[in-house]
Protein backbone atom coordinates (compact mmCIF):
# COMPACT_ATOMS: atom_id res chain seq x y z
CA UNK A 1 0.00 0.00 0.00
CA UNK A 2 1.48 3.64 -0.63
CA UNK A 3 0.20 6.41 0.87
CA UNK A 4 0.03 10.15 -1.08
CA UNK A 5 0.41 13.37 0.21
CA UNK A 6 -3.50 13.76 0.04
CA UNK A 7 -3.29 10.87 2.69
CA UNK A 8 -4.92 8.57 -0.15
CA UNK A 9 -3.74 5.44 -0.11
CA UNK A 10 -3.52 3.01 -2.58
CA UNK A 11 -4.61 -1.20 -2.13
CA UNK A 12 -3.07 -3.53 -5.54
CA UNK A 13 -5.76 -3.79 -7.27
CA UNK A 14 -8.29 -2.20 -4.89
CA UNK A 15 -10.00 1.05 -4.47
CA UNK A 16 -7.84 3.78 -2.82
CA UNK A 17 -7.74 4.03 0.95
CA UNK A 18 -8.52 7.33 2.22
CA UNK A 19 -7.15 8.14 5.86
CA UNK A 20 -8.97 11.00 7.65
CA UNK A 21 -9.97 12.12 11.43
CA UNK A 22 -13.05 10.44 12.79
CA UNK A 23 -15.81 12.09 13.89
CA UNK A 24 -19.25 11.18 16.18
CA UNK A 25 -20.65 10.67 13.08
CA UNK A 26 -18.47 7.48 12.10
CA UNK A 27 -19.32 5.66 15.59
CA UNK A 28 -22.07 3.36 13.91
CA UNK A 29 -19.56 2.30 11.27
CA UNK A 30 -16.78 2.16 14.27
CA UNK A 31 -18.84 0.11 16.83
CA UNK A 32 -19.76 -2.62 14.03
CA UNK A 33 -16.03 -3.27 13.26
CA UNK A 34 -14.81 -3.23 17.08
CA UNK A 35 -18.24 -5.71 17.44
CA UNK A 36 -16.71 -7.90 15.00
CA UNK A 37 -13.58 -7.63 15.59
CA UNK A 38 -13.63 -8.14 19.49
CA UNK A 39 -14.71 -10.09 22.27
CA UNK A 40 -15.04 -7.72 24.32
CA UNK A 41 -15.39 -4.62 22.32
CA UNK A 42 -15.52 -1.00 23.44
CA UNK A 43 -18.46 1.04 24.04
CA UNK A 44 -20.07 3.71 22.38
CA UNK A 45 -19.24 6.02 25.28
CA UNK A 46 -15.46 5.42 25.06
CA UNK A 47 -15.22 5.79 21.36
CA UNK A 48 -17.02 9.49 21.88
CA UNK A 49 -15.16 10.11 24.56
CA UNK A 50 -11.68 9.34 22.75
CA UNK A 51 -13.00 10.92 19.37
CA UNK A 52 -13.67 14.42 21.20
CA UNK A 53 -11.13 14.34 23.24
CA UNK A 54 -8.52 17.18 22.00
CA UNK A 55 -5.57 14.95 23.24
CA UNK A 56 -6.59 11.96 21.08
CA UNK A 57 -5.74 11.02 17.46
CA UNK A 58 -8.56 8.97 16.02
CA UNK A 59 -8.20 8.15 12.56
CA UNK A 60 -10.42 6.29 10.10
CA UNK A 61 -9.16 4.47 7.05
CA UNK A 62 -12.17 4.35 4.05
CA UNK A 63 -12.61 2.71 1.25
CA UNK A 64 -14.55 4.73 -1.01
CA UNK A 65 -17.38 5.69 2.06
CA UNK A 66 -17.15 2.58 3.92
CA UNK A 67 -14.68 2.43 6.77
CA UNK A 68 -12.17 -0.17 6.79
CA UNK A 69 -10.18 -0.12 9.86
CA UNK A 70 -9.31 2.82 12.30
CA UNK A 71 -6.96 3.76 15.34
CA UNK A 72 -7.35 5.28 18.56
CA UNK A 73 -4.93 7.51 20.08
CA UNK A 74 -4.64 9.18 22.96
CA UNK A 75 -1.61 11.57 24.59
CA UNK A 76 -0.89 11.29 28.33
CA UNK A 77 1.86 13.56 29.78
CA UNK A 78 4.74 12.23 27.83
CA UNK A 79 3.96 9.61 25.91
CA UNK A 80 1.21 8.43 22.66
CA UNK A 81 -0.89 5.33 24.11
CA UNK A 82 -2.42 3.20 21.20
CA UNK A 83 -5.64 2.21 22.41
CA UNK A 84 -7.71 0.26 19.82
CA UNK A 85 -6.54 -0.74 16.25
CA UNK A 86 -8.64 -2.79 14.11
CA UNK A 87 -9.13 -3.40 11.20
CA UNK A 88 -12.44 -5.09 9.29
CA UNK A 89 -11.94 -8.56 8.16
CA UNK A 90 -12.32 -8.10 4.20
CA UNK A 91 -9.81 -5.63 4.42
CA UNK A 92 -7.12 -7.40 6.89
CA UNK A 93 -3.86 -8.50 5.39
CA UNK A 94 -3.82 -5.37 2.79
CA UNK A 95 -1.79 -2.98 4.79
CA UNK A 96 -4.26 -0.87 6.36
CA UNK A 97 -3.26 -1.22 9.90
CA UNK A 98 0.45 -0.34 8.86
CA UNK A 99 -0.95 2.90 7.41
CA UNK A 100 -2.57 3.61 9.97
CA UNK A 101 -0.32 3.64 12.46
CA UNK A 102 2.44 5.32 10.01
CA UNK A 103 0.88 8.20 9.76
CA UNK A 104 0.32 8.32 13.52
CA UNK A 105 4.18 8.18 14.06
CA UNK A 106 4.89 10.73 10.89
CA UNK A 107 2.23 13.06 13.10
CA UNK A 108 3.79 12.17 16.17
CA UNK A 109 7.50 11.26 16.26
CA UNK A 110 9.37 14.72 16.83
CA UNK A 111 6.55 16.10 19.12
CA UNK A 112 8.40 15.69 22.61
CA UNK A 113 7.08 13.21 23.66
CA UNK A 114 8.83 10.21 24.87
CA UNK A 115 7.43 8.15 22.46
CA UNK A 116 4.92 5.32 21.80
CA UNK A 117 3.47 2.49 23.93
CA UNK A 118 0.81 0.08 23.78
CA UNK A 119 -0.13 -3.28 24.80
CA UNK A 120 -1.31 -6.70 23.01
CA UNK A 121 -2.49 -9.86 23.46
CA UNK A 122 0.79 -12.82 23.73
CA UNK A 123 -1.22 -14.15 21.29
CA UNK A 124 -1.42 -12.09 18.65
CA UNK A 125 1.64 -13.03 16.96
CA UNK A 126 0.74 -10.75 13.41
CA UNK A 127 0.19 -7.58 15.24
CA UNK A 128 3.42 -8.20 17.36
CA UNK A 129 5.23 -8.29 14.20
CA UNK A 130 3.74 -5.59 12.76
CA UNK A 131 4.41 -3.42 15.72
CA UNK A 132 8.03 -4.64 15.69
CA UNK A 133 8.82 -4.21 12.29
CA UNK A 134 7.60 -0.08 12.93
CA UNK A 135 9.84 0.00 15.93
CA UNK A 136 8.15 -1.13 19.17
CA UNK A 137 9.77 -3.51 21.60
CA UNK A 138 8.52 -4.99 24.71
CA UNK A 139 9.39 -3.37 27.47
CA UNK A 140 6.81 -5.38 29.79
CA UNK A 141 3.61 -7.45 30.60
CA UNK A 142 0.77 -7.22 31.83
CA UNK A 143 -0.97 -10.42 33.25
CA UNK A 144 -4.80 -11.35 33.01
CA UNK A 145 -4.71 -7.72 30.92
CA UNK A 146 -7.94 -9.14 28.72
CA UNK A 147 -10.98 -9.24 30.89
CA UNK A 148 -13.07 -11.77 28.35
CA UNK A 149 -10.16 -14.52 28.64
CA UNK A 150 -7.67 -13.27 31.42
CA UNK A 151 -5.12 -13.23 28.85
CA UNK A 152 -1.66 -11.30 29.30
CA UNK A 153 -0.77 -8.50 27.23
CA UNK A 154 2.94 -7.62 26.38
CA UNK A 155 3.69 -3.76 26.36
CA UNK A 156 5.33 -2.35 23.87
CA UNK A 157 7.45 0.86 23.88
CA UNK A 158 8.72 3.28 20.38
CA UNK A 159 11.04 5.62 21.42
CA UNK A 160 12.08 6.58 24.58
CA UNK A 161 10.91 3.63 27.50
CA UNK A 162 9.11 4.26 30.09
CA UNK A 163 13.08 4.32 32.30
CA UNK A 164 13.97 7.20 29.94
CA UNK A 165 16.34 4.54 28.31
CA UNK A 166 16.15 5.18 24.54
CA UNK A 167 15.07 2.26 23.29
CA UNK A 168 14.93 3.29 19.83
CA UNK A 169 17.09 5.66 18.08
Amino acid sequence: MTVSNDGDAALTDEAPVRLRRLGLGDLPAVEAIERRAYNTPWSRLMFSGEISRPGSRCYGAFVGRALAGYLIVARYTDAWHIMNVAVDEPQRRRGVARTLLETLLGETDQDGTRGHTLEVRVSNHGAIRLYESLGFRPAGMRRAYYTDDREDALVMWRGEGPDDTPLIR
